[in-house]
């Protein structure tokens, strides 16, 4: 059994773990930044100097200080620290600010094109 959900890697909990709620609360905090995935900035490279809990950041490429070596990944504020979650081909999200739509794609985020 692997430990973790195949498209959002939520943890699932093991035979004879312990403290389970521990995994549990990762996987809900996990689901509760990724769900309606609404970012605070795309490509962004410096974290904020007071970030918010829960709010999220489409990394750029090379990203510093906190985010470093994290690029192309998604960084959510969360229990006072960063999580960082790698997105898939085919999720979507939007710009909090804007309301602009971005899917990932194979070579990052890209504003979709409706045929």
């Amino acid at each position: 059994m692997s430990d973790s959900s195949t498209n959002l890697a939520l943890p699932f909990i093991q035979p004879s773990q312990a403290q389970k709620h521990v995994t549990h609360n990762e996987a809900i905090a996990r689901l509760d930044v990724l769900t309606q995935l609404a970012v605070v900035a795309f490509d962004a490279a410096t974290p904020p100097a007071a970030p918010v809990e829960g709010a999220a950041y489409a990394l750029g490429t090379a990203p510093t200080g906190a985010w470093a070596g994290q690029g192309g990944t998604v960084a959510a504020f969360q229990n006072g620290g960063w999580v960082f979650i790698t997105p898939r081909a085919g999720w979507i999200a939007v710009a909090a600010d804007t309301g602009r739509l971005r899917v990932m794609t194979p070579t990052g985020w890209r504003t979709p094109i409706f045929d």
